[in-house]
């Protein structure tokens, strides 16, 4: 029997197991692809999502059904992904954005990469470039909100998507060579 939304909630918030079951069955994929995106190995994308599912459970009530509930449990989710990494990881290395150089980069590979492939140059980018990049663009976060939740400066999460960029940017290169056989301008 496939329970509704509301169902799902009432469920959860009596602390009926069939209901917390269903609840992670629905959005358990989905958001250990955001783990993923967070975190490197899939041991820790699995850490964070036990965890994330937990708090879920014990704090159901504090959602006040105001917007999206996937919405709400994405929240927890990356929350608790952040919360991981800043025990883990220093996100506080402080680069100057006028020591990066901006280039102008020619390369049309982006149209033929898949989500896999994107998800695999992701994982190449060191934690804190990947953390900021996926904040401010796929979360749609401004960088104060990223230096708030990551306790780092508002131009250090500046700087970092900038870093991330360009590394993206030569990653893409990269692939281009390899998939035109060394020459990408093909």
């Amino acid at each position: 029997m496939i329970l509704s939304e509301q169902e799902l909630l009432e469920g959860c918030r009596k602390g009926e197991r069939r209901a917390q079951k269903a609840l992670y069955d629905k959005f358990s994929s989905k958001m250990f692809g955001v783990c993923k995106r967070y975190v490197k190995t899939i041991e820790n994308a699995e850490e964070v999502m036990v965890e994330a599912f937990c708090k879920i459970f014990q704090k159901i009530d504090l959602y006040s059904g105001q917007g999206s509930f996937e919405g709400w449990i994405r929240r927890v989710v990356i929350n608790e992904a952040l919360m991981f990494l800043r025990k883990n990881y220093r996100f506080n290395e402080h680069i100057d954005i006028t020591e990066v150089p901006v280039q102008a980069v020619h390369v049309t590979i982006e149209d033929e990469l898949s989500a896999a492939e994107i998800m695999l140059l992701l994982e190449q980018l060191p934690t804190g470039y990947r953390t900021v990049f996926n904040l401010y663009v796929l979360e749609g976060f401004k960088h104060k909100e990223i230096a708030e939740l990551l306790g780092i400066s508002i131009n250090t999460s500046k700087s970092q998507l900038i870093l991330a960029k360009k590394r993206l940017r030569d990653l893409v290169e990269q692939a281009a060579v390899i998939r035109t056989g060394g020459n990408a301008e093909a």
